[in-house]
C-alpha cells in the first residue's frame, strides 16, 4: 500500500475513534477508566506480564464498545421505527460490552489487589520505570494528546494540518527524551537542531502556522519532561 494511501486510511480510522468518543458517553467513560487504570498501574509499579494484561484488557473493552456503537448505528439505519428485532440486536451487543467490562474488572482486581494493598500499608511512593520505557510512553501520550486536541479544535486531520503540529510535538518529545537518555550536551544540541528544522519545515511548506508549531513543540516537550521527572 502506498504511504499516502496508508495515511488516508489511518486518518479515517482515527476519525472513527474520535466520532465514537464524541457521540457516545459510555465510550468516553471506558477511555477515561482505561487511562486512569494504566496510569495507576505505572504509579504503583505493575510490570511485565501483568502490565501487558492491563493494556490488553483496556484495548478489548474499548474495541468492544466501538463495535457496539457501530452495530447501534447500523440498526438505527435499518430500523428507523421501533422494532423488537432491533431492540434484541442492540441488547445483545450491549450485553457483550457488559460481559467484557465485568471480566476486565475482575481480572484487573486480581492483578491490582496486592500492589494496592501494599500501597495502603506503606504509603504512596511512585514506582520508577526504565528510561526507555518512559520514552515510549511519552511518545504515545504525545500522539494521543495531539489527536484529541485536533478533534476538539476541529481543524485539519489527525495526521496532517490543524492545531497543534503533530510533527513538532513528536520532534520535541524525542529531543527531551534524548536529553534524559544520553545526558550528552552535543547529542542533545544536535537533536534540538533537528527538531527545530522539522518544526520550521512545517511552516515553510504552508501546512502549519507558526503558533501551531510552537504549541506542538510545547505540548511534546512538556508531556515528555513531566513523565521523565515523575517516573525516572
Amino acid at each position: 500500500m502506498p504511504l499516502r494511501k496508508w495515511f488516508e486510511s489511518a486518518n479515517y480510522a482515527i476519525n472513527g475513534i474520535l466520532h465514537a468518543a464524541k457521540t457516545q458517553k459510555h465510550m468516553r467513560y471506558h477511555m477515561y477508566a482505561s487511562m486512569l487504570v494504566l496510569i495507576l498501574s505505572l504509579v504503583i509499579g505493575v510490570r511485565g506480564t501483568d502490565f501487558l494484561f492491563i493494556i490488553a484488557l483496556s484495548i478489548i473493552v474499548i474495541s468492544t464498545e466501538m463495535l457496539n456503537t457501530a452495530i447501534e448505528d447500523i440498526v438505527n439505519i435499518l430500523f428507523p421505527d421501533y422494532d423488537k428485532r432491533a431492540k434484541a440486536i442492540k441488547d445483545i451487543a450491549a450485553g457483550a460490552v457488559l460481559i467484557t467490562s465485568i471480566g476486565a474488572a475482575v481480572i484487573g482486581y486480581i492483578i491490582l489487589f496486592k500492589p494496592l494493598r501494599d500501597l495502603f500499608y506503606s504509603g504512596l511512593e511512585v514506582a520508577k520505570q526504565t528510561e526507555d520505557t518512559i520514552a515510549v510512553i511519552s511518545l504515545i501520550a504525545v500522539l494521543i494528546m495531539v489527536v484529541i486536541t485536533k478533534s476538539l479544535v476541529g481543524k485539519g486531520t489527525p495526521l496532517k494540518g490543524g492545531m497543534p503540529s503533530g510533527h513538532a510535538a513528536v520532534a520535541f518529545s524525542v529531543w527531551v527524551a534524548i536529553v534524559f537518555l544520553s545526558e550528552n550536551f552535543v547529542i542533545s544540541l544536535l537533536v534540538l537542531l533537528m527538531a527545530v528544522l522539522i518544526a520550521q519545515s512545517r511552516v515553510y511548506v504552508g501546512i502549519h502556522k507558526p503558533w501551531e508549531v510552537i504549541l506542538g513543540a510545547l505540548l511534546g516537550s512538556t508531556i515528555t519532561f513531566a513523565l521523565f521527572r515523575l517516573f525516572s
